[in-house]
């Protein structure tokens, strides 16, 4: 009888698992194809490559593509790196959780269902552990954009704004302020272990948070170039369509408002689908004050958009299907 019952249940479960699966699919490709079916910006892109000539087009978009590629096999391998504690991964393993979580991402507000999509690789019992390292490497990225985007802003302000001499002062130190903290929490990411043993509701997921003392400074430091990495990979995706699209623009303010603009795009809570919006409208406004191109870098926004979040998204719809949400993973 015993026996019988839990065929049941595990016979339920499947069935679970494969309706929450064609959900997401279904989900995901519904709303892809409303917000692509006429997407204006990466129309205007198309007219603006075509008319660079059939071999810079294949060239530039293939490089940014193979890019698109590097820069997520590096999380992959950060990946693989920060789950030594958890449990080991193979590098393929990796590559799946990483597109898996892009799938989820897709459609779940500032991109929390990456969380999700990418623990679930993960035996059943370590998925939290995996969610507390994964926000060990998200920390990594957002220091990198934080630094360089803090020192960008007050560039910016000092450059494009009359505030005087004591207000340029202000905005260099209160940059430099906000990126030293940032450095400083992430190099002492334990401390985050200590704060939760004193907030009550919190105390229940301690034991989970005690494996942020398991990572040192110096496997901080590689989690840290690694991120690093994948931070000079998709600046230069920005960098190449720009300097394609409007030669004549200036690279080192280009490359500040860059640093700009990924800044915003951390600090605002968005969902990925409709993350070109905000990307458009702010390249737009940044690079008003430098180039007169504004058709030319919304177009840009939105072909990073697809080419570094959707297109991956789509990849990783293939790899929804080998989770298992009730117990291993098959791989």
């Amino acid at each position: 009888m015993h026996a019988k019952t839990l065929g049941l249940t595990n016979r339920a479960k499947r069935i679970a698992g494969i309706v929450i699966k064609i959900t997401i699919l279904l989900l995901v490709a519904w709303v892809l194809y409303h917000k692509l079916n006429n997407h204006q910006n990466l129309m205007e892109f198309n007219r603006l490559m075509r008319n660079l000539g059939a071999g810079t087009v294949a060239i530039t978009l293939t490089i940014v593509v193979v890019l698109m590629f590097v820069n997520w096999i590096l999380e992959a391998v950060k990946w693989k790196y920060l789950c030594r504690y958890i449990e080991r991964i193979s590098l393929w393993q990796s590559i799946q959780a990483v597109f898996c979580g892009l799938t989820w991402a897709a459609f779940t507000p500032n991109r929390i269902g990456e969380y999700g999509g990418r623990v679930m690789f993960l035996k059943p019992r370590k998925r939290i552990f995996g969610v507390v390292a994964m926000g060990v490497g998200a920390l990594a990225q957002l220091v990198l954009t934080s630094v360089a985007g803090s020192l960008s802003i007050a560039w910016f302000t000092i450059r494009f704004f009359d505030i005087g001499w004591w207000g340029e002062i202000g905005m260099w130190v209160l940059a430099i302020s906000y990126a030293g903290i940032f450095l400083l929490l992430y190099f002492n990411v334990r401390w985050i272990d200590r704060l939760i043993r004193h907030i009550g509701f919190m105390k229940r997921f301690y034991r989970f948070f005690e494996l942020l003392n398991r990572y040192d400074r110096r496997e901080l430091t590689v989690i840290f170039l690694q991120s690093l990495g994948r931070f000079v990979v998709f600046t230069s995706q920005y960098c190449i369509l720009m300097l394609v699209l409007i030669p004549s623009i200036d690279f080192i303010p280009m490359l500040l408002m860059i640093f700009i603009l990924f800044f915003v795009q951390a600090a605002l809570p968005t969902l990925d689908l409709f993350d070109f919006g905000l990307r458009s409208v702010t390249a737009s406004y940044l690079y008003s004050h430098i180039t007169d191109h504004d058709i030319a870098v919304m177009a840009i926004a939105s072909c990073i958009w697809f080419i570094n979040l959707i297109l991956p998204a789509i990849l990783g719809s293939v790899f929804v299907l080998k989770i298992n949400f009730f117990g291993n993973t098959t791989h």
